[in-house]
Formats: C-alpha cells, structure tokens, sequence
C-alpha cells in the first residue's frame, strides 16, 4: 500500500539520518586508528631491521677481525710459499700444483675455512680447494682441489662458485719483500645466522635467500625498483613487505632484509575488526531505537502530510487538510500554511483555467474572422476530432488536448496574407508553397508559449500524410503522433464541405468517399475506419452549423484547410 510504503520509506530515511553521520565517523575513526597502527608496526619493523643490521655488522666485524688474523698467519706459513715459488718455478707444475694443493688443504682443515685459492704476482688463479659435502651424509665434509677461474677479487668480498656463495679475504704473500702471489680464504655466506627473511643480491638480481617459498624471479621483480643505499616499501605475493639494506659487500654484492608488514599487522587488525563488528552492532541498534522514537513523534505525521499531497497530485485535486495531524507545533503551522496554500492554489488554478479557455477561443475566433468561407471551421474541426478520439477510446487527458490542438491548428495562418488566402481560384506554385508554411508559422507562434508545448504537434503535423507525401517534415505511418493524424481527417472533411473563395462545398457522401480512398494514402487507415463509423448525426449536425446542403459539382480533392 502506498501509505505504508510512505512511512517505511520516511522511517529508512530517520534511520540512516541517525546511523550515516555516527557510521561515517566510527569508519574514519577506525581508518585513522588502523593507519596510525600499522605506521607504528612499520616503525617497529624498521627498528628492528635497523638493530638486525646493526648485530649482522657486529658478528661480521668480529668475523673479519678473527679473518685478518687468520689471513696474516696463513700469509707467513713457510710451506705454502715454498710451495708457491715451486709452482712458479717448477717445470712439472701439474706436481707442483697437487703439492699446494695439499697444503692447502691442510691449511682449510686446521683452521675451518670452506675455500681457499692461491694466485700468481699477476693475479692469475694457480690452485685451489674448497669444501663439498659427502651425498649422503651432510655432516660429513671435505676440502677437494678445483681449478678456480678467478681469485677473491679484492682484500674483502664475495664470490660466486659453483651456485654457492663465498664471504672471501686475500693477502698478499711476500718472500724477502718479494710480492709472490696472494691467498684468498673464504667461507660459506651463511643465511642461518640471520633472524629475520633476507636475500643477498648481486647486481640488482638476487642470488641467495632465506623465504624459501618465493622464487628469485619473484623476488627480483619485486626489490627492482629498491634503491640500493635506503630502504623501500614493496608487494609481493599480495602482501605488503618492507626492505632495507643491511651490508653492501662490494664488487656489486648487496644484503637486503625483509619483513612482511601484513604479517606483523594482521593480529592487531584482526582485533580491531572485530571491535569495529561489535561497535557496529550496538551503533546500527541504538540507531534502530531511536529511529522509531523519531518516527512515532515526527515521522507519521509528515508522511500523513506527504500522502496527502501524493492523493492531490494523483486526483489533480488540492483538498485541504482536515484535523490536527500532530501535536508537534512545527507540524501543525505546516497544516495550516498548507491548507492556506490550498485555497490559493485552487483559486488561482480556476482563474488561470477560465483565462486559458478564452484565450483559446480568442486564438481560434481570430482566426475564422479573417475569412467569411473558413467561420467556424476550428470549432468544427475540434468537435470532429474529438468524435474520433471518443471512437478510438483514447484517455479523457488526451481527447483534452486533442481537442484544444484541433482549435490552434491553422494557427500559423494568420502568418499568410489575406490576399492568398481569400484568393478566388487555383492558386499558383509560389501561393501554394507559401500556405504549405502555415505548420511551421504555427509552431512559431506557439512555442514561445508556456503550456503550449502538448499542442505544438497537431498544429506543426496536421498535413503530413500516411504515405509520407505530406508536409512540412514528409513524415509517414505512425512517426507523425496521432493527435495530427486524427485532425489531418477531420480537417479533410470539414475542408472539403464547405464553400470556399474558389470553390463549392461538397457533398457529405462525396467528401466521405473520397477520405475512405485515401485511407493509406492520405490518412491513416484505422482512423478512417473510425470516422466513417462515426454516427450521421454528429456529422450532420457540423454540416447543418454551416447552412444548407449545397448540391455542387464534384471535383478532387482541393488543398484540405
């Protein structure tokens, strides 16, 4: 039921009055405590990557500290340079290179380093070891010679052996202040000793890591926009991480950590959803009570006042208000301003309908007075149309404006001068092409009319004909509204009977047969059937409105109006 539905919609509306502005600030509120959250998570995962960097340069600090001793003990170990300047200088260097080799590997052993390698003064790779794990037996570990491509690349660094990865020191090794070549120690680079997710990069592409779920490429596409000395934001795998770099190692190494930023938040959000569910729950329930608080006292009196106005606009009737629609004193000088408002704009409206009528039969007298053969005629017309309209069962508001239009369709006429117009005889191509202009002198007249506009079809388009032959537009079939198609008949048929400057009227008989044989051509077939079913005596009556029946010679149809 509409009045229902009325206070439904009135109560939905005292509801979300009541809910939006509380929900809007509880989501802001949440949205600023859920962004001050994970800054302050982020700030925590910052503090402890920076500590984690911190601690990873302390051990290797200490690292490179107990490897420069190492390094200087293994510089001055007599046997490896003998060994060295017996490769240099022996003839069979494949003996001489088993030879360091094994000291070498003496070397690794005792003091627990995984590679070790020996270069020529040139820096060209002589011998190395380095250590592999047994298949099978992953405690079990031995240094085994390889023929190395490169030496350490520097005092300190990295190097890239066989998909492993090496922290690597050389020394120079000196005989009698006699440069003899360099030792470069290494050891593996551990991921172990890190706490938190790391990847150790090498020219931008990542070569080792510890999140053993995501692959490098991943990985890679995601740190690619990282600058190498600060620290930056980035997604991967759908959650937001934050990277910082920890230790650049030179020779294009660097060591970057990681810390899932979504992880570390996801127990405080998962909190705060939950107390941002509950504080809906009791926002959306208190906004329920007092929305049907609001609506008892405010809401059922307005929507009386609104159905009220929805029932006048529907009957076309302003009725005033009756009894008192509510105690509330805003409410009841509502009533009484709108009950004032009623009376006036009942008044008004019949004032305003009385001047609309004479203004319409002013238009139409006008019109006819200017030709003594043409008296009558929008009057007529009108009648006709209407009597086709009730025929067709058209709506009470469109016969109304079929009815008005058929007054005004020859408006544009007062547009052409009366010596055309009041011509006796046929009038020429250039007279005729000037009355064709009526239609759209009409529309001229009228559209700068307001209320008007409901009109501006049947006065335009009473001349287009079914065929599309017509004018002033060569409309066809139903594109020209049926306002103009029903007047374009009637005005036919009054045109036709009745005596003109140039000719007789004809014959009713005559003047309905000749519409009945344009039906399709001229005019529309289903109106036509309508008027000729039309009965005689309303017909008759138009026709006795005129004078006597004429007998007169029968021709073709002249220029219809």
């Amino acid at each position: 039921m509409p009045g229902v539905n009325m206070v439904t919609r009135f109560r939905t509306r005292a509801f979300l009055i009541s809910f939006i502005p509380f929900a809007l600030l509880l989501a802001l509120s949440f949205g600023l405590i859920q962004g001050l959250v994970e800054s302050t998570v982020r700030d925590g995962l910052r503090a402890s990557l920076r500590e984690n960097q911190l601690a990873i340069a302390h051990i290797h600090a200490k690292s490179d500290l107990q490897n420069s001793r190492f390094l200087n003990v293994a510089g001055e170990n007599p046997a490896l340079k003998a060994g060295m300047e017996l490769l240099l200088s022996s003839s069979d260097r494949e003996a001489a290179r088993r030879t360091v080799e094994d000291q070498l590997r003496e070397l690794g052993e005792h003091m627990g380093f995984d590679l070790l390698i020996v270069s020529g003064p040139d820096g060209t790779p002589l011998a190395g070891v380095v250590r592999q794990t047994e298949e099978g037996s992953p405690q079990q570990s031995q240094l085994v010679p390889f023929r190395p491509a490169q030496g350490g690349g520097g005092d300190r660094g990295l190097l890239l052996l066989n998909g492993r990865t090496f922290r690597v020191a050389s020394v120079p090794v000196d005989e009698n202040d006699v440069n003899i070549g360099a030792l470069s120690l290494g050891e593996y680079f551990d991921f172990s000793e890190f706490t938190t997710p790391a990847v150790l990069m090498h020219n931008g592409k990542v070569v080792e890591s510890n999140i053993a779920e995501i692959p490098f490429s991943e990985l890679d596409a995601a740190l690619g926009h990282c600058d190498d000395q600060s620290e930056c934001n980035l997604r991967l795998r759908g959650a937001n991480w934050i990277s910082i770099p920890v230790q650049s190692y030179g020779a294009g190494y660097l060591l970057r950590s990681l810390e899932n930023v979504d992880k570390a938040t996801a127990p405080i959000q998962f909190r705060l959803h939950n107390l941002f569910l509950a504080l809906t729950f009791i926002s959306v329930l208190m906004a329920l009570i007092c929305s049907i608080i609001s609506s008892r006292s405010t809401v059922e009196p307005i929507s009386a006042l609104v159905s009220h106005l929805r029932n006048a606009v529907r009957t076309g009737v302003l009725p005033e208000f009756e009894g008192t629609p509510s105690s509330i004193l805003e409410i009841q000088e509502l009533a009484e301003n709108y009950n004032r408002a009623a009376v006036s704009v009942r008044e008004a409206g019949k004032n305003l309908e009385d001047a609309y009528l004479e203004f319409i039969g002013s238009l139409a007298n006008a019109l006819d007075a200017r030709d003594r053969y043409t008296s009558g005629h929008s009057r007529r017309v009108s009648e006709i149309s209407c009597a086709i309209a009730a025929g067709l069962k058209l709506s009470p508001a469109e016969l109304e404006r079929i009815r008005i239009g058929a007054l005004l369709h020859d408006i544009g006429k007062i547009g052409i001068s009366d010596s055309v117009l009041e011509k006796p005889g046929r009038l020429t191509d250039e007279e005729f092409a000037l009355v064709k202009q009526h239609p759209v002198i009409g529309r001229r007249i009228l559209e700068g009319v307001q209320g008007f506009a409901s009109y501006l079809p049947a006065v335009e388009l009473h001349h287009e004909n079914w065929d599309g032959s017509g004018y002033p537009k060569g409309q066809s079939g139903e594109k020209t509204p049926i306002d103009a198609r029903i007047i374009h008949v009637a005005d036919a048929y009054d045109a036709m009977t009745t005596d003109r400057s140039y000719r007789r009227g004809m014959a009713h008989e005559r003047a309905v047969q000749i519409i009945i044989e344009n039906a399709g051509k001229q005019f529309d077939p289903k109106i036509v059937d309508v008027f000729i079913k039309l009965p005689r005596e309303v017909l008759i009556k138009q026709m006795a409105a005129r004078g006597p029946w004429k007998q007169v010679p029968e021709r073709e149809m002249a220029a219809a109006g």
